[in-house]
């Protein structure tokens, strides 16, 4: 047999009954240490420490895919795939293979680097011989396809929602709970429920809008509404939400009408940069910023403040990510790329606070609540689990695969510092320089 992979020729197929054994070991070679979870391969054979989590590779394909496509987007594949199971508890497995295949960031070898160690090539050479057949095995249907041009026009950031949000309303409910507030929550403690704390949350933002009877808010990626029906309610404002989901737009106006608000709230399918009703006295954009990139985000800001009245305020909540020594050297995680967010991108919570007060904003309030998201994503992953059957029947096992694996591996990246959530009170203050906020702001708390 004659392989496809240039440099590496396979002249046999290896088929010894230890092919756990062999992985440990060759793994190990590439990744420069011993693999700290167990193995069991296709031909029942187990290695690795005794009593670890066991990762599970079901078939030869998983190391194709590995071939393939080295690095985060190959495992990405053959986890979604079913190549690549986990036995035993999903966030310990994950912590303990983030230190070698996750968290090494910009000290990280290239794989061109790894090669020219004799030795991570002969591990190379013994994998191709593991794997046996070398065609590429094709990616997994839910895996997003589509050019990497032209990113964040109008079309591309709906047709990237459509793939994330459309996935199914039901599918939804089972993973968000009635509330169906799609971002972090806000703890009063850890025991609390989670919809205590997402309305919580809720409630949150609108003190700190200072929403009053009769404003008018834009709820910018509205998502199933929860944001605009509580703020309508609650603190008798009208609110335009918008979105760039089918599925959540109609959703979203069967609550409204169910809640007897159609006099306070609409729902618009529309790109946040073709309103033009304004102007606001209040803006929430809670979990939207992520998806319109760095080259958009000046644009974004400058939109959101034109569309304020003088004194206005923006809530702005948005997960970040640590900076880089060489910023520019900053790439998308293919596996959330891929699978969850196409064309999603973080950038460090200094570089949006620059870009608002560019936009013309005056920045008067950050919170980072990091640890709360930690929380929800965990509540949200026990409610995935404990409904699977029919999460994979409303979507499919790879999807509900992704989810889950997405969830978790964020709530430990989240845990661990690697990642923040920020909420963000910024100002269209008059040139009279009045911003309308009492002089102990944080009275919300």
């Amino acid at each position: 047999m004659v392989s496809d992979i240039p440099g590496f020729p396979v002249t046999e197929v290896y088929t010894m009954a230890d092919a756990a054994l062999r992985l440990q070991g060759l793994f190990a070679q590439l990744l420069g240490a011993p693999l700290p979870v167990r193995i069991r391969a296709w031909d029942g054979s187990q290695a690795g420490p005794p009593g670890a989590p066991i990762l599970v590779v079901r078939n030869r394909r998983a190391l194709r895919r590995l071939l393939w496509k080295p690095g985060e987007l190959g495992l990405a594949r053959a986890w979604v795939a079913g190549d690549l199971d986990i036995e035993g508890d999903l966030y310990a497995t994950l912590d303990l293979l983030a230190g070698l295949i996750w968290e090494r960031g910009e000290d990280a070898r290239t794989l061109a680097e790894v090669l020219r160690d004799p030795e991570a090539r002969a591990a190379v050479r013994g994998l191709v011989k593991l794997a046996g057949a070398p065609l590429p095995p094709a990616p997994p249907r839910e895996e997003a396809r589509r050019p990497r041009r032209h990113l964040h026009t109008k079309r591309t950031d709906r047709r990237a929602i459509s793939h994330h949000y459309d996935v199914g309303n039901d599918f939804y409910e089972i993973v968000l709970g009635p509330s169906m507030v799609y971002s972090c929550a806000y703890w009063p403690t850890p025991d609390s429920t989670l919809e205590q704390a997402q309305h919580d949350k809720l409630e949150l933002v609108c003190r700190k809008l200072g929403l009053n009877p009769g404003q008018r808010l834009l709820d910018v990626g509205c998502g199933w509404g929860s944001m605009a029906v509580h703020a309508a309610r609650e603190h008798g404002v009208s609110v335009v939400g918008v979105t760039l989901s089918q599925e959540q737009a109609a959703y979203a106006r069967k609550r409204v009408a169910d809640q007897g608000l159609t006099d306070k709230v609409e729902i618009r399918v529309q790109d946040y940069r073709d309103v033009r009703d304004g102007p606001y006295d209040a803006v929430s954009s809670i979990g939207m910023a992520e998806h319109v990139g760095a080259e958009r985000y000046l644009e974004y800001a400058a939109d959101l403040y034109d569309l304020l009245k003088p004194g206005g305020r923006l809530l702005n909540h948005q997960i970040a990510r640590r900076p880089q020594r060489k910023e520019t050297e900053y790439s998308v995680d293919a596996f959330i790329d891929s699978y969850v967010f196409p064309d999603g991108e973080l950038q460090p919570v200094g570089i949006t606070v620059t870009q608002l007060e560019r936009a013309g904003f005056e920045v008067r309030d950050v919170e980072s609540i990091r640890e709360h998201y930690g929380l929800t994503l965990r509540q949200w992953v026990a409610r995935l689990e404990a409904d699977w059957k029919r999460a994979v029947q409303l979507t499919s096992p790879g999807r509900a695969r992704v989810w889950r694996l997405y969830m978790a591996a964020s709530a430990l990246a989240f845990e661990r510092n690697r990642i923040g959530v920020n909420q963000i009170l910024a100002v269209r203050t008059p040139e009279s320089g009045e911003s309308g906020l009492p002089l102990r702001a944080r009275t919300w708390n």
